[in-house]
């Protein structure tokens, strides 16, 4: 306790390390978004294929899942403060090699290596801000960390659209620059180091555990990020792949559970709150990466918006769960159960998605995403801190930084696995309904002969000959049902994350309330 009460900050120097901690969180996310929408333009100057850009985001997201896991051990190795400065200037000079680039396999590697710096961002700011805060104020602590969580992958779409419109894809990059020099000094200069005791001497270190815990996730992400692209099974890479992801997680298990010093600390899932927590914290990830990965891609693709367009529809919705972030802090400290926020948080975006099931259509307004997407971001801001505290709120000393990097992982697993999972149902459910929209189209009824028919008088009332404004009018019949099916596919998307969440309320609801989180949670800081 006392260790714990000499990281606690005051006044300035807490608003300066809070500040630090939160670019950081936001340099990390921000960066696992913001190139979606300059990929076209990679493709172009780098002269790569789809498939190769798409590497730009696969490398990053397996380096960041790689290193999460290891963030708590890495702390205790070489002091957090040391490897905090050191993961912000590793992912800060990836940013400028990024940038630098000048073919697509080299700027692929500087990803996976920016995704290294990047995974330890995450977890080691939230352990930073929280045990800067005295026992009272943890919970406002953990929504000013949320902020940067939550806004951080909604923000990096427009800010995206709005550099590669304005400048080029470079910058995307080089913006980290100035911001990443910043945090480097800031964090040198004011973070601390918590006293972890011995350090592991190089024959106690866990490194068969390290290679078995990168071929898993590494291998998992692969497969997640390639397999809708590769035709999943079908493909000897994605079959190879995730039997490596199956017998590295069996064997990672067996080796961690019997090391004397294991790279990741699985006893600490003993802890009932925090099982619960990584599960609450996959399905948040895979409401919130889902969510964000296919609302602008609807926009974009059906209703025919640009990158910075799309990207903005999302910032109220932001802006709404950085207004609850503060409000759930202070229910928290009041004693409102977390499981009855996080149910109430579970309920709001459900209501968001049947919403969003019951407007889409091949032409809807943008007026009719305002209210459905403030309601996303009153469930998000009601999920993420109930989520956090409860799964940190039992665990003491080293546990609450392993705590923190299981939920971590497991947010940004659900978030692999939402895009995973939704790309593939998109694609075969679109499948379905153009086969059932097809089969409905009779092309010898009256109503269909007449649409064709006013169809060929428009493109000939344009010039074109009779023969080719019939086959212009039958390709654009073609085109009206392939988007028809397209929409009707990001219906279902809405409907059954709805229904996933449903299902949860339940389930959360008969967790047991920990009457002692306040006081639990303040000694579990280390």
């Amino acid at each position: 306790m006392q260790q714990m009460e000499s990281l606690v900050e005051y006044g300035g120097r807490r608003v300066i390390i809070t500040i630090t901690a939160i670019l950081c969180a936001l340099l990390e996310i921000v960066d696992t978004t913001i190139v979606n929408v300059a990929l076209n333009d990679m493709r172009g100057t780098l002269g790569a294929t789809l498939t190769e850009v798409g590497w730009v985001i696969t490398a990053y997201a397996i380096g960041n899942v790689i290193i999460v896991p290891m963030t708590s051990w890495l702390s205790v190795q070489f002091g957090r403060r040391n490897y905090f400065a050191a993961s912000i200037i590793l992912f800060t000079v990836c940013s400028f090699l990024c940038g630098n680039a000048t073919g697509i396999w080299e700027l692929v590697a500087f990803r996976f290596l920016q995704g290294v710096g990047g995974g330890a961002l995450l977890v080691t700011s939230q352990t930073i801000i929280t045990e800067s805060y005295p026992p009272e104020k943890r919970s406002m602590a953990q929504a000013i960390y949320g902020l940067g969580v939550i806004i951080g992958p909604t923000l990096g779409p427009p800010l995206g659209g709005f550099i590669v419109d304005h400048a080029s894809w470079p910058y995307i990059f080089y913006i980290n620059i100035p911001l990443g020099v910043v945090a480097t000094l800031l964090t040198l200069q004011y973070v601390r180091s918590p006293k972890y005791g011995e350090k592991s001497k190089a024959a106690d270190i866990d490194w068969l555990g390290i290679g078995l815990l990168a071929i898993t996730v590494g291998s998992l992400q692969y497969v997640l990020e390639k397999g809708q692209d590769d035709d999943w099974f079908n493909s000897s890479t994605i079959l190879y792949l995730a039997v490596a992801a199956a017998l590295g997680l069996y064997f990672f298990i067996w080796r961690e559970l019997r090391f004397k010093n294991p790279i990741v600390e699985l006893r600490v899932l003993k802890n009932g709150n925090l099982r619960v927590g990584t599960i609450l914290s996959f399905i948040m990830g895979f409401g919130l990466y889902g969510s964000t990965f296919i609302i602008p891609l609807y926009t974009q693709s059906i209703l025919g918006w640009t990158a910075q367009q799309a990207g903005m529809l999302m910032v109220p919705a932001a802006l709404t769960t950085a207004v609850m972030m503060p409000i759930i802090g202070k229910l928290l400290q009041k004693g409102v159960p977390q499981q009855y926020l996080v149910a109430a948080g579970m309920i709001a975006f459900s209501i968001f998605t049947f919403w969003g099931y019951s407007i889409l259509t091949p032409d809807t307004d943008s007026s009719n995403f305002f209210w459905m997407l403030i309601v996303r971001g009153v469930g998000l801001g009601m999920l993420f801190i109930p989520i956090t505290a409860l799964s940190l709120s039992t665990l003491k000393g080293q546990e609450i930084g392993q705590g923190a990097a299981f939920t971590g992982m497991m947010r940004q697993l659900g978030g692999s696995f939402g895009v995973a999972l939704i790309t593939t149902f998109m694609s075969r459910q679109n499948m379905v309904h153009r086969n059932a929209l097809i089969s409905n189209l009779d092309v010898n009824s009256p109503a269909v002969q007449q649409r064709i028919q006013g169809m060929q008088h428009n493109f000939m009332n344009k010039g074109i000959p009779s023969e080719q404004a019939l086959k212009s009018s039958y390709t654009a019949m073609d085109h009206i049902v392939t988007k028809q099916a397209a929409v009707l596919s990001y219906m279902d998307v809405f409907l059954y994350l709805g229904i996933l969440f449903l299902i949860c309320v339940p389930f959360v609801l008969v967790v047991k309330g920990n009457k002692k989180a306040k006081i639990d949670l303040s000694e579990a800081m280390h």
